[in-house]
């Protein structure tokens, strides 16, 4: 097949909704696919609202000589009325890869109220959808209206491996010392990041140790906020900010960490809890979203309200002082993983997905 993909930016970026488009691009061209990237500049909303209107644009896809259109829902504000205009004229379905929904983040009650426009009128110029989550589809399905032609592919959490024997995770549950706690995700509000701060500063009695670890220039002024934060709140001899750091870097981090807290707003999956499974380490998120679509709470980790310092303070210092508790549910969550599907199995759902629709 010959495949279109539009994204913003870069496909080396390493959010999870870029690391499933480069996995899937990876698997197709594998196949004997042939992807054409089509990259579109990072811009402020209402400058990506104006792309509708880009006749050069416009004219470039309907020229596009592919079976099938794939595009990052995330770029819906610059397609939603572009995609009507190239249907005119392009014979190719359009399918929308869609991670989570603008509209199902916390905004304030006119963002939302555009958000949630703009994007149903993306998400009905599309013909067909793939999913990273049932949570995903649920959310579509209902800002839509109706039902949708899509598949369901869930992310593999087997792209950074499972560096580390079941023996080591229990011993280093027992290994005196303190709770070694790492937060993975971009600096940005809807991370929490904000959250845990605060409910491991209300901590007195527990040792503990947090990495934080992401880009610090995604949301400079929430990053800045972030580590004034920590220094006001007295954490900076246990908090440190390492910034963006390459695989090997977090893979090491796994191999000595206790738990993976990252307590979203929102979250359409969550790659980074699946891939501290692999590592026997417990992840720690929110019922926000699909994270109950990989974690089951108390067994192989632990989901709390949007928010709740208290209730995440709370069980940092049960696990701590309980290393029992801590070696069980560690292994729980490396067995969830070690049956979880692999990145291969989801892309090869979606491309066969794919095939069905260039045949038509």
């Amino acid at each position: 097949m010959r495949i279109g993909l539009m994204i913003y930016g870069e496909l080396a970026n390493l959010s999870g909704g870029y690391i499933y488009d480069r996995q899937l691009v990876d698997y197709l061209t594998a196949q004997g696919d042939v992807v054409e990237v089509i990259s579109m500049p990072w811009r402020d909303y209402p400058l990506r609202l104006l792309e509708n209107l880009d006749r050069k644009l416009i004219q470039r896809l309907a020229n596009l000589e592919v079976d099938v259109l794939l595009q990052d829902e995330l770029n819906h504000p610059s397609l939603f009325l572009v995609n009507r205009w190239i249907k005119k004229q392009a014979c190719y379905p359009i399918v929308s890869i869609v991670h989570h929904l603008r509209s199902n983040e916390v905004h304030s009650t006119l963002e939302h109220w555009v958000y949630q426009r703009v994007e149903r009128a993306y998400l009905k110029s599309v013909d067909a959808f793939v999913y990273n989550s049932r949570t995903t589809s649920v959310a579509v399905q209902a800002l839509m209206g109706g039902p949708t032609r899509h598949v369901i592919a869930y992310p593999g959490g087997d792209r950074l491996g499972k560096g580390i024997r079941l023996e080591e995770i229990s011993q280093r549950a027992h290994t005196p010392g303190p709770l070694r706690i790492v937060f993975l995700g971009n600096l940005i509000p809807r991370k929490g990041l904000h959250t845990l701060l605060h409910a491991v500063a209300s901590i007195k009695e527990t040792n503990w140790t947090l990495d934080v670890i992401g880009r610090l220039d995604a949301d400079p002024l929430y990053s800045g906020e972030m580590q004034h934060l920590s220094r006001t709140l007295g954490l900076t001899k246990r908090v440190l900010f390492r910034g963006q750091v390459d695989d090997g870097d977090v893979m090491e981090t796994l191999r000595t960490s206790h738990l993976m807290v990252v307590p979203s707003s929102y979250e359409g999956f969550g790659i980074i809890y699946l891939e501290a499974m692999g590592y026997g380490v417990i992840p720690v998120a929110t019922t926000a979203g699909a994270a109950s679509e990989i974690i089951q709470h108390g067994e192989n980790g632990y989901l709390i309200q949007p928010d709740n310092q208290g209730a995440l303070a709370s069980l940092i210092e049960g696990l701590a002082e309980n290393r029992h508790r801590l070696e069980q549910v560690s292994l729980a969550a490396r067995a969830h993983f070690d049956a979880f599907p692999t990145w291969q199995t989801g892309a090869e759902k979606i491309r066969q997905f794919l095939q069905a629709l260039s045949e038509e």
